[in-house]
């Protein structure tokens, strides 16, 4: 009943390593949102495709078009997209590496995309604040590091700060929730 009739503004937070993964819950969840939020490895396909420079970002080369294509669908169907702006980055996949921010999406070669950055997590949570249905799948950076757990931290706090009705799904949604104590 949720998912017929949710309580307006209704977002959707889509994040995880993957598109080709989310592609279809994308598809079918532009008709019924106000609000879809992009983060975790996924949006870097998306930071390509819209010709921005992502390192050694995790990137679907072969769904570039996939991720334009649902951009416009994003648009005819009037929904606000949201995507990072700002990174957390690291020159290795673990929790001692180097750490950069680059205050837009323009990563040399030697970095790689690992978490959202602070103007990123604050446009997300200034939206998740506002809405009255909160859907969530997928976190929106490399949670298991500690040093990479900011965003999905914050996701997790303004949703608990919202007055809106939260689902979470997915594994990893569930287990960054039950780590950080949500």
């Amino acid at each position: 009943k949720l998912m017929t009739a949710p309580e307006k503004p209704f977002t959707a937070i889509i994040g995880g390593s993957k598109i080709s993964s989310k592609i279809d819950v994308i598809k079918n969840l532009l008709p019924l949102v106000d609000n879809l939020i992009i983060g975790g490895g996924m949006s870097y396909t998306f930071a390509k495709a819209n010709g921005k420079r992502i390192g050694r970002s995790i990137c679907e080369d072969d769904k570039l078009q996939v991720a334009l294509d649902l951009q416009e669908q994003a648009k005819k169907e009037n929904v606000n997209l949201y995507l990072p702006i700002d990174i957390l980055a690291g020159d290795g996949f673990s929790n001692d590496c180097n750490i950069k921010y680059f205050p837009e999406i323009d990563i040399p070669n030697e970095w790689e995309g690992m978490d959202a950055g602070e103007k990123t997590r604050q446009m997300f949570g200034e939206v998740i604040l506002k809405s009255k249905t909160i859907l969530w799948n997928g976190p929106v950076g490399v949670f298991e590091f500690e040093n990479f757990s900011y965003g999905t931290k914050k996701i997790l706090e303004e949703m608990k700060c919202s007055k809106g009705k939260v689902i979470v799904g997915g594994g990893d949604s569930a287990s960054a929730a039950i780590k950080f104590g949500f």
